[in-house]
């Protein structure tokens, strides 16, 4: 099983997501953009696991949640990875209470570490994937869609729940919930 460890943004937030991309969509309907209700964001990639290890994640990551209170992000803006003139993935930008997303990533690090993870980056940034290009060599229109959405502000969401999720054929399946500061 495929899985990954992430938060989401609360249903108001996740649903401005939602109109935001439908939107954007119109724009560059070559690209591969994510489903709405996939809206989330990544603090560490596991890969394929064996189902035996979920008890083992489970209990490696079910003390992380108290240690941390919920907090506010919003989402306003965003950008494209990839050439300027045809980017690969564009992305919009996450904001607020970074310094908790942080803390709560690199306990989450911390958790899994001794189980063999380890976190793809150096230094965690936090953004949300909206659409990757089909293109080999990117999309143009993804470049379009990131001058719109410079302009735009999808509002906050509360983050109050750690999620372990399985992904298999571009579908989120929750394997576990933590909620944060639960004692």
């Amino acid at each position: 099983m495929r899985l990954f460890t992430a938060v989401t943004l609360g249903d108001t937030l996740t649903a401005e997501a939602e109109r935001g991309i439908e939107r954007l969509r119109a724009h560059a309907p070559e690209a591969k953009w994510v489903k709405p209700e996939g809206v989330h964001l990544t603090l560490l990639f596991l890969g394929d696991v064996d189902p035996s290890c979920v008890s083992l994640l489970h209990d490696a990551l079910e003390p992380v949640g108290p240690r941390h209170a919920p907090f506010v992000l919003s989402v306003e803006g965003g950008g494209t990875f990839g050439a300027p003139t045809h980017p690969s993935v564009l992305w919009a930008d996450v904001r607020g209470a970074l310094c908790a997303l942080k803390a709560l990533q690199a306990d989450v690090a911390l958790a899994l570490a001794p189980l063999g993870f380890a976190s793809e980056h150096r230094e965690y940034t936090a953004h949300l994937t909206l659409a990757r290009s089909k293109r080999p060599h990117g999309d143009p229109a993804l470049a379009a869609c990131a001058r719109i959405l410079g302009q735009e502000s999808w509002g906050q969401g509360l983050v109050d729940r750690l999620v372990l999720f399985e992904s298999a054929g571009g579908h989120y399946t929750s394997r576990l919930e933590v909620l944060l500061g639960a004692r």
